[in-house]
């Protein structure tokens, strides 16, 4: 007997549009201010981690609020912002400029293989991207990817949504924390933990073994 797999869940707004891009940009920060204490606590897992200079990857970069912060804090480091948007690099580089440490690649973490040929790094972070996965089932096999693209004992910081009182009510589409801590340690990752919670946000770390 076949079962039914549940369908994904539509975006309401297309990112690759610039008017759409734009919009998103204008608003996620002031619709949720405390997205700047989560940026901090970014950069504080960052610095303490003992390589210099760090690789880092940034998956659903965005319009680069979060890759300006990073970069500011630990001017050494070597980035990659990765979106599948045109329109959000267009903003990403119009925020930061022409510096030489950036690599823009336009991807979608959707697809398959969406990996290769990235390399390897000593950081990946994500910021309200898993989501864009359209359904949580697929959320362990972007980890796993990740893990991939980690150097031994790198770090993945992957923050989103979550379900329940305070957060969000699709259920399909978003995790309780702990599902998304589950979905973390069944791809692989080492000393799964949570770096900071608050309305309806979700920071983890994880960490891939040595």
């Amino acid at each position: 007997m076949r079962l039914d797999i549940p369908a994904d869940v539509p975006s309401p707004i297309d990112l690759r549009r610039l008017e759409d891009a734009q919009a998103w940009a204008k608003s996620a920060n002031v619709k949720r201010p405390w997205r700047a204490e989560f940026f901090a606590a970014f950069v504080s897992e960052l610095v303490a981690l003992p390589t210099e200079p760090l690789s880092i990857i940034e998956l659903g970069s965005g319009p680069g609020f979060l890759a300006e912060r990073i970069v500011r804090e630990l001017p050494g480091v070597h980035y990659t912002l990765f979106d599948f948007s045109p329109s959000m690099h267009q903003l990403a580089r119009g925020r930061l400029g022409s510096q030489t440490n950036l690599s823009f690649v336009e991807g979608d973490f959707k697809r398959e293989g969406w990996s290769q040929d990235l390399g390897s790094f000593h950081a990946v972070v994500t910021l309200q991207s898993v989501h864009e996965l359209r359904h949580k089932r697929y959320a362990s096999a972007l980890h796993l990817a990740v893990r991939e693209l980690l150097h031994p004992g790198g770090v993945y910081l992957v923050c989103d949504h979550i379900v329940g009182p305070g957060g969000m009510t699709n259920t399909e589409l978003y995790m309780s924390v702990t599902e998304q801590a589950n979905a973390l340690i069944v791809a692989g990752f080492d000393s799964v933990s949570v770096v900071l919670e608050k309305r309806g946000l979700v920071l983890h770390r994880a960490r891939k073994a040595a």
